[in-house]
């Protein structure tokens, strides 16, 4: 086997399986992510109750994520993964089930049933998170680190522009039930990857300290790490207030006049920039001024959300969209890099669990923020604000993060 070239980590079995998997389970999110927010909002015509439906998420994963980063480290990995993709498959079925003409739950109790199989994904995804992030690295020789991240990034990426387009199409052409049955076979296929990939061993653990003392450890490490704490908090901060993803479904009915299509397609256009420049990196992997470059595109993310804001035309908005995602994939890529390479192994469940906090849960919590700022200040003043709330912490962090400023490389 080589272990050079573009592609060299997809030549290990273990790992194209993990590939797969992870392809089918990201689909999957998304078209499910996309579908319940047209659903939602379709129920309530609210802008607050799409951003409910980030924190009736966010708030589950956050609660569990440290203590899901400690099981990481000191179980079987893969099995802690089949277990919340088995969960995820159970309120994959569970929002089918509400469709069907045999259940009557949603026009029963409103969208109330909705954000509680959400929570309990949020739960699921709170332990999964950590999981993978650090399984992933077990799969490929130390050397293929930046090359299996860039492809793992790429084919995230291609996942995410796939999931949302095949969400509005099959919710289009064949309906609500359709959609949600696409998303439950995408699980079970997941789950079927996952069981061909072999168990790796759990990390070796150092000292005999308890659980809280362990947890404190993972997030001591971070805090004491100022590239580290940097980075994710760049994301952080750019995801919370920058993001627009919870209120594209505003944007594709009312502003833009694009109806279930339009938004798949406002949906995935972020992650075609993303996928277009992970390929590119996996191609040309960034090697010097690695921390300037960082910056520059959190920066470059907050002005096309401000533009993306300010437009009334579809394509254009799209095309800001696109470029959002590029800035985007260049911060997800250097950040996993730093993370896996300056991270002992038995501790990548511990900081991934506080990576997810910072950036995965922002998510969510960005969602519940720009629904909460549209019910203010309105849809667009919202968007704008938060682009230039994302300047504000670039500037903010250029003062402050001095060894991110001067990083040149990883290794």
């Amino acid at each position: 086997m080589s272990n050079s070239g573009p592609y060299a980590s997809l030549q290990i079995k273990d790992f194209r399986f993990f590939i797969f998997a992870r392809l089918c389970v990201t689909v999957a999110i998304q078209i499910q992510g996309t579908i319940v927010g047209w659903q939602v909002y379709e129920l309530t015509h609210d802008p607050l109750s799409l951003g409910l439906i980030g924190l009736a998420e966010a708030i589950p994963a956050i609660t569990v994520s440290l203590y899901a980063g400690h099981v990481a480290d000191i179980m079987d990995r893969k099995k802690i993964i089949l277990i919340t993709t088995s969960l995820l498959f159970f309120c994959s079925i569970c929002l089918l089930f509400f469709t069907l003409g045999v259940s009557k739950f949603v026009f029963t109790y409103g969208v109330a049933p909705i954000y509680i199989i959400i929570f309990m994904s949020g739960i699921a995804r709170g332990f999964l998170s950590p999981a993978t992030f650090s399984f992933m690295p077990q799969l490929v020789p130390r050397e293929l680190y930046a090359n299996a991240i860039s492809l793992n990034s790429t084919f995230w990426e291609g996942a995410a522009i796939g999931g949302p387009m095949l969400a509005g199409f099959i919710y289009a052409f064949f309906g609500i039930s359709a959609s949600y049955l696409a998303d439950a076979l995408l699980m079970a296929s997941c789950i079927f990857f996952y069981l061909n990939i072999a168990s790796r061993p759990v990390p070796p653990s150092v000292g005999e300290q308890n659980v809280v003392a362990k947890i404190k450890e993972g997030i001591g490490f971070v805090f004491s790490n100022q590239i580290i704490l940097a980075a994710i908090s760049l994301d952080l901060f750019a995801v919370l207030f920058g993001g627009a993803v919870a209120l594209l479904p505003i944007f594709a009915k009312e502003i833009l006049n694009a109806g279930p299509e339009g938004l798949g397609l406002l949906r995935a256009a972020p992650a075609i920039g993303a996928v277009a420049t992970a390929v590119y990196i996996t191609h040309n992997p960034i090697k010097k001024h690695i921390g300037k470059i960082l910056l520059w595109c959190v920066a470059g993310f907050g002005l096309t959300m401000i533009g993306f804001g300010l437009s009334t035309n579809f394509w254009l908005s799209v095309g800001l969209l696109v470029m959002s995602g590029m800035f985007d994939s260049v911060s997800v890529i250097v950040r996993s890099m730093l993370i896996h390479t300056l991270t002992p192994e038995n501790m990548k469940g511990r900081v991934s669990a506080v990576n997810s906090i910072f950036v995965g849960s922002s998510n969510e919590i960005g969602s519940f923020e720009s629904g909460a700022v549209a019910k203010l200040m309105g849809v667009v003043p919202s968007v704008v604000f938060g682009g230039l709330m994302t300047l504000g912490v670039v500037g903010v962090t250029s003062l402050k993060a001095k060894k991110l400023i001067g990083l040149d490389k990883v290794s």
